[in-house]
């Protein structure tokens, strides 16, 4: 369990954090570490971002926040969700994030953060940050849906599926849940086969293209995380979850 790393040119990185996902602030500085070593692999062509569970990811474990005294877990989880959702977007080949079930939160940072993404017929995504007091990843949610819906998904917290995004062209295959892992790998291995070096470059092309630079977008989202969070309705909004 945890975070592994599944060497070779198709490289697997597999979060397993039961029970749903939600990670702590040690498992997403892992996470950022993992894939930045399988990106930095001269061997790895492509990496697959996966998991073990019920759901990809259910964001960041809230009972660390709540739990914690002052504000010293929240400034090292936002730091630390910034440096995953950094190390899917800056790893040196594409990343495929392969989402079953639930991707909500910290799980939209990294799909949306992601080259490719494939989903089982069961994966829904969302961010219910407005009903925890926090903010962000809406970023990483406006790679995924249109503007006007990703602003109405932040403010009532409705999720889409995964034929939704589908639909949007922003999901490329929609596949069974047993056969996930299947499905992004014949994707992984069409990337594999192309030119390594050229593969690279084109990964590093695109992301210079891109008109939102997202490392700095989210770290603006971050900064309302913050002040909701001063004022006290991060604490009031984890309690009501809790």
């Amino acid at each position: 369990m945890g975070i592994t790393l599944r060497a070779g040119p198709v490289a697997e990185v597999v979060m397993d954090v039961p029970p749903v996902n939600a990670l702590t602030v040690r498992a997403w500085e892992e996470l950022a570490t993992t894939l930045r070593a399988a990106g930095d692999d001269p061997a790895t062509r492509v990496v697959v971002l996966r998991a073990e569970g019920r759901g990809f990811n259910a964001g960041v474990d809230i009972k660390e926040l709540r739990d914690a005294p002052g504000h010293e877990a929240l400034v090292a989880v936002n730091r630390a969700c910034y440096a995953a959702f950094a190390a899917v977007y800056e790893c040196a080949v594409p990343v495929i994030a392969a989402v079953q079930g639930h991707c909500l939160g910290g799980g939209v940072g990294l799909a949306g953060n992601a080259d490719v993404v494939v989903a089982a017929e069961d994966a829904y995504f969302g961010l219910p940050e407005v009903d925890r007091g926090a903010l962000g990843a809406a970023t990483h949610l406006a790679r995924l849906v249109p503007q006007h819906l990703m602003r109405a998904m932040v403010y009532t917290c409705r999720n889409v599926t995964a034929a939704e995004l589908h639909a949007f062209g922003s999901v490329l295959e929609v596949a069974p849940r047993d056969k996930l892992r299947e499905a992004a790998l014949e994707v992984a291995g069409q990337i594999a086969a192309k030119d390594p070096y050229v593969v690279r470059r084109a990964k590093e092309s695109l992301n210079g293209i891109d008109p939102v630079d997202v490392r700095r977008s989210y770290r603006f989202e971050q900064g309302f995380t913050f002040e909701l969070n001063l004022m006290g309705a991060g604490d009031r909004h984890r309690e009501r979850f809790r």
